[in-house]
């Protein structure tokens, strides 16, 4: 018996997969609060709880990329888009009156809780 060797022939249409697009954890992050308000509101409420100003700066930049983009929600809040870029950077401190315009044109707003009586 003779041995047949078997040549493998080179196929003429591959299938080729793409792979799926990458993205940023800041992109995804972004698009979550874009799709839920209750998902932006409650990260919001978790950064005011545990975080620090510089991670407030950080989630409101999110948010504001969320919801149209700086520029757009300085017109809205009618403020100085400048100053918003300014107020959003991670060493920002908004006025009062700027954080509320500035949650009101994403539609949400200040609230204050008491705190639990275990943490008094």
């Amino acid at each position: 018996m003779k041995s047949s060797t078997l040549k493998a022939r080179p196929s003429k249409a591959r299938a080729t997969r793409k792979a799926p697009a990458s993205r940023s954890h800041e992109e995804a992050t972004v698009e979550s609060f874009r799709k839920d308000a209750r998902f932006a509101a409650e990260y919001l409420n978790a950064v005011l709880a545990d975080g620090d100003q510089e991670e407030l700066m950080v989630a409101l930049r999110h948010m504001a990329q969320a919801f149209g983009g700086v520029q757009r929600l300085a017109e809205s809040a009618e403020l100085n888009a400048t100053t918003l870029y300014r107020t959003l950077s991670p060493k920002g401190n908004p006025e009062l009156r700027s954080m509320t315009a500035l949650l009101k044109a994403m539609g949400m707003r200040l609230a204050v809780q008491p705190l639990s009586e275990t943490t008094r």
